[in-house]
């Protein structure tokens, strides 16, 4: 099974929101975090957003007071929350679980794209 499958990215104006979805395989709550992770033509691959089993949570300075990510420990799924989007933020977007040396678990999926069109 795909241990991880990301969905709902699409092409939006900008100014407007969308919410990305994680659906993980495993058992999150078993994770020291999960995180979103987005990737630009030409450029490396970026942490975004990260939340803790604590419920911690940390985000790049660009998302900050924009997007919102939360987790559904019941549903094994992770959200990504997008508003006033920006054409900065079209990329590529991934999840992936995270160790407690901030290490990634597992290879990189199929991402979701996201487009946000000026």
């Amino acid at each position: 099974q795909v241990p991880l499958v990301e969905s709902g990215g699409d092409l939006v104006q900008a100014g407007g929101s969308l919410t990305l979805s994680c659906a993980a395989s495993a058992r999150i709550s078993d994770f020291y975090a999960m995180g979103w992770y987005r990737q630009s033509p030409g450029k490396p691959r970026k942490f975004v957003a990260g939340l803790n089993s604590a419920r911690t949570t940390n985000y790049e300075d660009s998302v900050k007071g924009r997007f919102t990510i939360s987790r559904d420990d019941a549903k094994n799924t992770v959200y990504l929350q997008m508003d006033s989007l920006k054409p900065e933020d079209s990329a590529v977007y991934y999840c992936n679980a995270i160790d407690e040396k901030l290490v990634l678990i597992y290879p990189w999926g199929q991402g979701t794209q996201v487009t946000v069109s000026s």
